[in-house]
């Protein structure tokens, strides 16, 4: 074992978002030595092992890294570097005819390596959605707990200074939910946006709103507050009412597939097109 594996064993594990989960006990080794995973007492909820790779030492502290974090982050990676490549090669063979024959090989291999990931995002999707839904209930259990904590100061039941200190715990609790909430609703964006030339493609007016109401985030009080600039409009060009999240992301989805797939269809025939001399040849028949 490094030196991090073995020093991490007593120390305090606090998430990416500042909460406490507990202290490592101790660690699970495969035959060569190397940390598996790590066993964090977490109080009443007991052990927890935790693959290695999810914790990174800061001084005095273990930081857990979310396992939807490391997906996500991977998968965004893989997709960007297989649309940048696939993107050149379009280029190349667009430069030289010659290529074509060389280009279809690879080609097919971007092609399965662009399934693959669109069923990766698929089930990434899936755990952000479940996780969204997981911070929501934890937020409404905050809430209730600092309501009824504003009732009992109310009814004299508790100090003013236990009222406080309630207000700030739970004000620090609702702090890294909403941290985590901005920063899954950005991943999500980050995949909605990723298109077959790595930049936001354009699109007419109606699938611009369509996809700004994505970036919508809803504050504690129900108001919406937009988090990105949105393209203008006048209102009597709108006669629809906005779509609902559910529709947005579906609409957005299948827009993103059709460019990804409207681009492979596009060098599959590129591929597949007579080369010049057969057109040449034809020409003088």
């Amino acid at each position: 074992m490094n030196k991090d594996e073995i020093e991490i064993i007593g120390k305090q594990v606090k998430d990416m978002y500042g909460t406490h989960m507990g202290k490592v006990i101790g660690t699970i080794t495969d035959i060569d030595g190397s940390v598996q995973t790590v066993g964090i007492d977490c109080g009443l909820e007991g052990l927890r092992q935790v693959p290695f790779e999810q914790l990174v030492v800061q001084g005095e502290v273990v930081i857990f890294i979310p396992k939807w974090r490391l997906d996500s982050q991977r998968f965004l990676r893989e997709k960007g570097l297989t649309l940048r490549r696939l993107k050149a090669l379009i280029d190349i063979v667009s430069e030289n005819d010659d290529m074509r024959d060389d280009a279809e090989i690879i080609h097919e291999k971007y092609k399965s390596k662009l399934l693959t990931l669109e069923e990766a995002e698929k089930q990434i999707t899936h755990k952000l959605t479940e996780r969204l839904e997981e911070l929501n209930g934890q937020l409404k259990s905050v809430k209730i707990l600092l309501f009824d904590a504003k009732v009992q100061f109310k009814s004299n039941e508790i100090s003013e200074s236990k009222y406080d200190l309630i207000k700030t715990n739970t004000g620090e609790i609702i702090e890294h939910i909403d941290h985590e909430k901005a920063e899954i609703v950005n991943i999500q964006r980050r995949m909605t946006d990723m298109s077959i030339d790595g930049a936001q493609t354009q699109i007419n007016q109606k699938e611009q709103i369509e996809q700004s109401a994505v970036s919508y985030l809803v504050t504690n009080d129900g108001k919406q507050v937009e988090s990105h600039p949105t393209p203008s409009y006048h209102a009597n060009e709108v006669k629809t009412e906005a779509p609902s999240p559910d529709q947005t992301n579906v609409q957005v989805s299948q827009l993103r597939d059709n460019i990804m797939w409207n681009h492979l269809a596009h060098l599959t025939a590129f591929l597949l097109r007579p080369n010049q001399l057969e057109r040449n040849a034809g020409a003088r028949l």
